[in-house]
């Protein structure tokens, strides 16, 4: 067992034994705010996260980070955005195959396909995109957010960037 969690086990037990789990889970909560609206813990991100995604930052609403990870055979990277960065609506065009698969390693965040309600995002979360969805993801307002984009192969594959998703939009989100 982590050393971490041990201490945090061994505390919240102790705790519990004196009445005082409710007062130490408020505080946690607090701590917790705190550290996302400041900045992102240090072991919060599975790979390393990259440089500034300044090749495709046309196509997004506030900062995001882009590692590659491959690039030979599967296309996979690691996508960081900062709280409330989102890309624009796009589709992922493909004549047999494509799309894209994310998978979920940190923080909150969000994914819309156009015409059905937001999925909000966790860790351990996987969402499969078929080829000609078009769609968007990004980071909740109040949290970092880490996914993994693997580009499923196919033939023809392009991607087509869309508008942005609108503010008036994004605000209704929780």
């Amino acid at each position: 067992m982590p050393k971490r969690l041990y201490i945090l086990m061994t505390g919240a037990l102790f705790a519990l034994s004196l009445g005082m789990l409710p007062s130490m889970a408020w505080a946690a909560a607090q701590h917790q705010e705190t550290l996302q609206e400041a900045t992102m813990p240090d072991n919060f991100e599975l790979f390393p996260r990259g440089g500034a995604n300044t090749a495709y930052a046309r196509y997004f609403v506030g900062n995001s980070y882009l590692n590659m990870l491959s690039t030979e055979g599967v296309i996979i990277g690691n996508v960081t955005f900062e709280p409330a960065c989102r890309n624009n609506w796009h589709i992922h065009h493909a004549t047999k195959g494509g799309g894209q698969i994310l998978l979920c390693t940190a923080g909150r965040g969000w994914y819309q396909e156009w015409g059905k309600p937001a999925r909000e995002l966790h860790p351990g979360d996987v969402v499969h995109i078929p080829a000609g969805v078009r769609h968007w993801h990004g980071a909740a307002k109040d949290s970092w957010f880490v996914h993994i984009a693997v580009e499923v192969p196919g033939e023809n594959t392009r991607n087509e960037w869309l508008d942005p998703v609108s503010d008036d939009e994004y605000a209704q989100l929780p």
